[in-house]
């Protein structure tokens, strides 16, 4: 009757870019941050070089263009009840490095995830998200291994999703996985709103979001009493669903 309660799930976003985990997975971001979840997001750059055109036209400097996307990117992980954890790594090109490696591992063990959420292995029209992927996925592996140094506990296996790349016919993504977002939408809209430096981004993701909520329904069935405005986010899985039913 006295035992402790149990920690609650941590979910782990891991990115290349500030924006990069509002526009995927923010749905998902918000909707575990409602049910009282600690989401933990690893921003690898700023999107300082290759995503913030718009303020380098504005004549801004590289300092204030960081300075503007990380207020961005923090204004938009409060609003999705996340934390957020920047490495100003430097974008075009992200270079993985045995610093930013031991980094990772260092959170994976801090924050233990049950799930992780990250780019998916391929894209062609910017290698920063390919980059992520790789030190995502080579850094949860190191910090399972009891012998790889670094404090902090190591972790069990948890499970991987890959969040849609901007051009997922290029990119060999396949919807796998339908996310409901509906509930967290106006949630996920805001913090995109925050996101000023891509607000040519807005409206694409907010149509993205209704066409996958098309397929939700229709791969759903007609008896669960989903609304026609369903939103969603879709993701993949690059390991085995574990079961003890189909479902």
């Amino acid at each position: 009757m006295n035992q402790p309660a149990a920690p609650p799930r941590s979910t782990l976003v891991v990115t290349a870019h500030a924006g990069d985990f509002v526009w995927r997975a923010g749905g998902a971001v918000a909707l575990a941050a409602s049910r009282g979840e600690k989401v933990t997001i690893a921003c690898l750059t700023y999107g300082e070089r290759g995503e913030s055109a718009k303020a380098w036209r504005e004549g801004r400097t590289l300092d204030e263009i960081k300075e503007l996307r990380r207020t961005e990117a923090e204004r938009a992980a409060a609003v999705l009840g996340a934390e957020i954890h920047f490495y100003d790594a430097g974008d075009y090109p992200l270079l993985p490095t045995g610093e930013l490696t031991d980094r990772l591992v260092e959170l994976y063990r801090a924050v233990q995830p049950d799930v992780v959420l990250t780019h998916p292995a391929e894209d062609p029209y910017n290698g920063d998200h390919p980059a992520a992927h790789r030190m995502a996925m080579e850094a949860r592996v190191l910090a399972q291994a009891i012998g790889y140094p670094g404090p902090g506990e190591i972790i069990g296996a948890p499970p991987v999703f890959y969040f849609e790349p901007h051009q997922p016919e290029l990119s060999n993504f396949r919807p796998e996985v339908l996310l409901d977002i509906t509930a967290v939408w106006d949630t996920k809209r805001k913090a995109m709103e925050c996101l000023a430096a891509q607000q040519h981004l807005w409206a694409y993701y907010t149509d993205l979001a209704v066409r996958r909520g098309v397929q939700l329904r229709r791969n759903a069935g007609p008896n669960l009493g989903l609304a026609h405005d369903t939103m969603a986010e879709a993701y993949m899985r690059p390991f085995p669903q574990i079961a003890k039913e189909l479902a």
